[in-house]
Order: C-alpha cells, then structure tokens, then sequence
C-alpha cells in the first residue's frame, strides 16, 4: 500500500514537472551580412555587405546553451525566448569570416531587433 502510495505520488509530481513552454511573442530576429564583398572598391562598383546564411548559438549569461539555429538563404532569423538576457554568438567555420558576440535584452511580448556582421577578411 505505502509503495503504491509513493508511485502514485511520483508519477503526479513527473507530471506536472513539465519544461516550459517557449514562448512565441518575444524572442530576437534579424539578419546576418557578410562584407566586404570585394577586395578594392571603385567607382560605380556595388560592393555592399550581402546577406550570409550562418549558424547562430543563442547563450544564457551563464554561458548554457539556449537556442541555435540556421538563417535562411537571406542570412534573416527568429528566435522565441522567455524575457531576459542573453549572448548571441555566430558560429565561425573558420578563422574567417568571423562576428562578435552580442549581449541583447528580451522584453515581454517583443521581439529584439539586431543585425550581425561577418568580416568576410577580404581587404
């Protein structure tokens, strides 16, 4: 009897300790650039940053894992988060190109609006 007790109370308190939701009116969205695009600029030469599609780590001020996602072929994303702080960090395959972290804020019921930029190392 006392053993079924306790497995009752088990499977109740397993229950109920479900994660939390994400949910789906705040978060951080945006896009990621790449540039320069081109090794010396001239006259009547288009040679502004382009859209670059990367893998961005969403990071707790604690430095746990969050989120990580891939942008769309237009380098744009978003990200659902709980209000809070958190680090953006864009992944590097290599040396270049290369970001920096950004440290971002998330309100309730908004959406942070950032740009990341790549330094493709071209010069």
């Amino acid at each position: 009897m006392r053993l079924q007790f306790l497995i009752g109370v088990l499977i109740i308190s397993l229950a109920t300790c479900s994660p939390k939701p994400t949910p789906t009116n705040s978060g951080i969205e945006g896009q990621v650039l790449i540039g320069p695009t081109c090794p010396v600029v001239q006259e009547g030469q288009d040679c502004a940053d382009k859209p670059y599609q990367a893998t961005l780590t969403v990071n707790s001020l604690a430095g746990e894992r969050v989120a990580q996602i891939q942008t769309d072929q237009e380098g744009r994303f978003m990200i659902p988060l709980a209000p809070g702080e958190y680090i953006l960090h864009p992944e590097s395959p290599n040396v270049m190109p290369f970001a920096s972290e950004l440290n971002f804020v998330v309100e309730a019921g908004k959406f942070t609006r950032v740009v990341v930029n790549y330094d493709s190392g071209i010069r």
